[in-house]
């Protein structure tokens, strides 16, 4: 039998729709602290993909706002949701809360290559000035519809 806890959803289920977010998805929205203004939530739009593991993958350039705040304070959130819902606050959606690491070496060769699966127009963005951030993914808040909301360990949703 499934470990089950408040939420109503097993605890396995939950993990699972977790990842199938992920898979689905191609954006999100990066909540980082601001540097400008100081302290306060700071949120982009950002493209997504995931590494080896199915941790969530970031392709941001130096110059951006949401990138000067992560290397200040590397705490962050990528909410991810189902799309095309006819009433998103009713459609599946995850906040995944961790800390962001620039990645460098064989996991960005890795990573781009899965990068470019997901975003196929990426490709003359990596000539630029932008890198690949990897989400260390430690809590998750999954909303699997009205009244269906609960706490994921980040360990859960990742492979190995």
């Amino acid at each position: 039998m499934a470990s089950s806890s408040p939420g109503g959803t097993p605890r396995a289920e939950r993990a699972d729709a977790v990842r199938r977010l992920l898979f689905e998805g191609r954006f999100g929205v990066l909540s980082t602290i601001s540097t400008k203004p100081e302290g306060y939530p700071f949120g982009s739009l950002v493209p997504y993909a995931q590494g080896a593991r199915g941790e969530p993958m970031l392709l941001l350039s130096a110059l951006a706002q949401h990138t000067k705040n992560l290397l200040a304070d590397p705490r962050a959130c990528l909410l991810v949701a189902a799309a095309g819902a006819e009433d998103p606050q009713q459609a599946p959606r995850a906040a995944l809360i961790g800390k962001a690491v620039q990645v460098s070496g064989v996991e960005a060769e890795d990573g781009r290559a899965r990068f470019l699966q997901r975003h196929a127009k990426a490709g003359a963005f990596f000539a630029l000035d932008f890198g690949l951030w990897r989400l260390d993914v430690a809590e998750v808040r999954f909303v699997g519809g009205f009244a269906q909301a609960a706490w994921v360990s980040g360990s859960e949703i990742l492979d190995g």
